[in-house]
């Protein structure tokens, strides 16, 4: 496996040099199963590293992603999250994503709103005009890189400007608290989605794939756009859907 040092994080890649894990990833995924099996004895798991993917269909299942933006993490670009989803027989029941570098714990109960920190969060209800547009790169599949600028290229000259973070948790962070108006990408895993979709859709917004049909939860590899209802419109009809 191709090794990557920077500093003192030291990383292996996975199916690639842009895909990468770090021991940091196995420990946190490690002390989140742990604790969460104590707290809900028969729990089952479905995460993103040592390929711990149990049935989502269970009744009781949590899908963890230990760190997402592992490489903004071994960069020390400080921008990277731990999210965690319970979800029942295949719904999506409770989420929370936190941010340590800046101590943000965005947070939603299906049917209870979300919360930023404790305080109620809100899409931003405007058009692609008034606001920003966060977009991923799906950097683990290169066939995915002309449909991806294919759509930055149509998005770009009517926003006020794009963001690429390297997150796909804490964009739909950000589109669900107002930061951005609207978050897509054409290749996420459940870990990379299931808690920031629940927080946008009780932030008032819109989650659903690139063609329109609603997010799947299951292994597969979808397509993802959301934020606010009229964004995610435009951004849909721009991509043809």
């Amino acid at each position: 496996k191709l090794i990557l040092q920077a500093k003192d994080i030291l990383a292996e890649s996975k199916t690639g040099q842009r895909d990468v894990v770090t021991e940091y990833d196995c420990k946190v995924q490690a002390l989140l199963v742990e604790r969460l099996s104590a707290l809900v004895p028969g729990a089952r798991f479905f995460c993103e590293e040592n390929d711990k993917q149990d049935d989502m269909n269970s009744e009781h299942v949590f899908i963890i992603d230990p760190i997402d933006g592992t490489m903004n993490f071994v960069r020390h670009m400080n921008h990277s999250c731990i999210s965690v989803a319970y979800a029942s027989f295949g719904e999506v029941k409770a989420a929370a994503v936190y941010n340590p570098y800046v101590d943000e714990m965005f947070t939603a109960v299906k049917g209870g709103g979300a919360y930023l920190n404790g305080r109620a969060i809100h899409v931003e209800d405007k058009p692609l005009s008034k606001t920003l547009v966060c977009y991923g790169s799906s950097p683990y599949h290169p066939a995915l890189t002309e449909p991806t600028f294919d759509l930055l290229r149509k998005v770009f000259p009517i926003c006020l400007d794009i963001r690429r973070q390297g997150s796909a948790e804490l964009d739909l962070c950000s589109a669900a608290s107002g930061r951005a108006g609207v978050y897509f990408e054409f290749c996420v895993s459940p870990w990379d989605y299931a808690a920031g979709m629940l927080v946008v859709q009780e932030a008032g917004g819109v989650v659903c794939t690139l063609e329109g049909k609603p997010m799947p939860m299951d292994s597969s590899k979808p397509t993802i756009v959301a934020g606010s209802r009229e964004a995610v419109e435009e951004v849909l009809a721009l991509a043809g859907a």
